[in-house]
């Protein structure tokens, strides 16, 4: 089956390279030596944070990164991609979570999300995430009323937290991010360190290390009634890939519905706790979303997942990304897809999620 994919797509990943003195020139003086300012590859694969004055080693020239925060030369190279709307989020912003003083990333958090404000966001084409400073449920709501009120269109928040997210403190952020309508933003390898192996093979084996976090994280989501709780929240795992998330549905059911018959532990407690109304996959496919670039094994798990679940993104400008080749990625993924699956992974889920105004769109 051939399916036309020239409708105008929309990229559900794709990222701004902050200029390397933003948080340096705007943050108090006493933090300025914690500002994050790159970030660097290390040597057994996986990428580290710089901070301060560090930003020299980083041989990236400034202009070509600023040329990312330009809404000209990105409408550009999206009109040769067959582009017109993509989903921003942060590249060294992504390392916000590792920063250890909370002071520090709540004005860090700040920061970046009055700069995307006051940026990107202003412009139709672009829905951009803003960072929530989760130091503390308090920092961690106080962002949520500021994003709520700006021009940004999504809670960026880390895969990994302390608590962990089925942690019953983090219930009033649930409440307060679905009261927004917004959608929760969790980026591959955000919250912890992408350092798990080293040496002999340790690149892409970080990697696999790194994107098994999407289905440890839905799973806790799920299987924590968080989902259960908040049925009008929604998360996007973006650059996860989409492969896992077929696995993750039916190995979740199958371990619930065994464990379910071992009934009670020694001590009495039950197996399943807490005990929900439906199956973990039914929550997983109503209110969990995966980003890829260029995912056949995800694309032919559509019959298992639905297409609601399933949003492509170039990743733009990052280099394993699909540009300049979007329109031939796309198109070859999109061969055995019927026309409404096509629109939902290439366009309509990212329209939905992340409230893009189409009218607007299409006039620009």
């Amino acid at each position: 089956m051939t399916v036309d994919v020239d409708f105008g797509k929309i990229s559900g990943d794709a990222h701004v390279q902050e200029p390397r003195n933003l948080w340096r020139d705007n943050l108090p003086r006493a933090f300025r030596e914690f500002a994050l300012a790159g970030i660097t590859a290390g040597d057994d694969g996986g990428w580290e944070v710089m901070l301060g004055q560090n930003h020299l080693a980083n041989p990236e020239p400034e202009p070509q990164r600023l040329l990312t925060c330009d809404p000209h030369h990105r409408r550009a190279i999206m009109q040769a991609e067959g582009i017109i709307g993509e989903c921003i989020f942060p590249t060294i912003g992504l390392y916000v979570w590792m920063l250890d003083d909370p002071r520090v990333g709540a004005v860090s958090c700040r920061i970046y999300n009055e700069w995307m404000s006051d940026g990107l966001g202003r412009w139709p084409d672009f829905r951009c995430a803003g960072l929530i400073p989760t130091w503390s449920i308090d920092r961690a709501l106080d962002e949520v009323t500021s994003i709520s009120s700006s021009n940004l269109a999504a809670f960026m928040l880390p895969a990994v937290a302390s608590p962990d997210w089925n942690h019953m403190s983090w219930d009033p952020l649930w409440s307060a991010m679905a009261e927004t309508g917004l959608p929760v933003v969790m980026h591959q390898g955000t919250g912890h360190s992408m350092f798990t192996y080293r040496g002999p093979g340790a690149g892409v084996s970080n990697l696999i290390a790194t994107q098994s976090i999407a289905p440890r994280t839905a799973a806790l989501l799920a299987n924590g009634g968080v989902l259960a709780r908040h049925p009008d929240l929604h998360f996007v795992f973006v650059e996860f890939n989409v492969g896992w998330l077929a696995w993750t549905m039916d190995t979740l059911d199958f371990y619930t519905a065994a464990f379910r018959r071992y009934g009670t532990t020694p001590h009495g407690k039950q197996w399943i706790n807490p005990e929900l109304p439906d199956n973990p996959s039914e929550y997983l496919r109503r209110q969990v979303h995966a980003t890829f670039q260029d995912d056949p094994v995800g694309v032919h798990n559509v019959p298992l997942t639905g297409s609601q679940s399933v949003i492509w993104g170039s990743d733009y400008p990052h280099q394993e990304g699909t540009y300049p080749h979007s329109r031939d990625v796309v198109a070859r993924l999109a061969r055995g897809l019927n026309e409404n699956d096509a629109r939902n992974i290439f366009r309509d889920n990212a329209v939905r999620l992340f409230h893009f105004d189409v009218t607007a769109l299409e006039r620009s």
